[in-house]
């Protein structure tokens, strides 16, 4: 069965909020009632990598230890564990700085995050990843 990320077309496993996300699904929360729903993973990948650049340009947040420790608050996750994860998939160091409107930082954060938040490789073509990177003003 698939993961409610991959369900939702949401595979960051956004949740729900006041932000009126292009691409929102009819309705725009899971039954659930916490986590965003999209009418495509297109839509849901881009919300990932906007959401990365307003860390960095409202709250400052550079590394992946500071990213990360905002998207994935220790409160509910194992915050050190994803950390290590997501530097370890990048080739970097989780204090390396980031630039996230780079297409060479964004695209290998937003498939991280998406292998940690779905628990498996995301089943997304390169196409549709690049697509989403791109609507989000992310291009190589």
């Amino acid at each position: 069965m698939a993961a409610r990320g991959e369900r939702n077309n949401n595979p960051g496993n956004i949740e729900a909020n006041a932000t009126k996300w292009r691409g929102l699904a009819d309705p725009p929360v899971e039954p659930e009632g916490r986590f965003a729903r999209f009418t495509e993973a297109k839509w849901g990948i881009r919300a990932i990598a906007r959401t990365l650049q307003s860390y960095q340009t409202k709250h400052g947040l550079r590394t992946i230890r500071e990213v990360i420790s905002r998207w994935a608050p220790a409160v509910e996750n194992n915050t050190k564990g994803y950390i290590d994860r997501v530097a370890q998939d990048m080739g970097v160091t989780p204090d390396s700085r980031l630039d996230l409107f780079q297409h060479k930082n964004a695209k290998p954060l937003v498939l991280a995050i998406m292998r940690v938040e779905l628990g498996y490789e995301p089943p997304y073509s390169d196409a549709v990843v690049e697509e989403a990177l791109a609507l989000a003003g992310v291009t190589p």
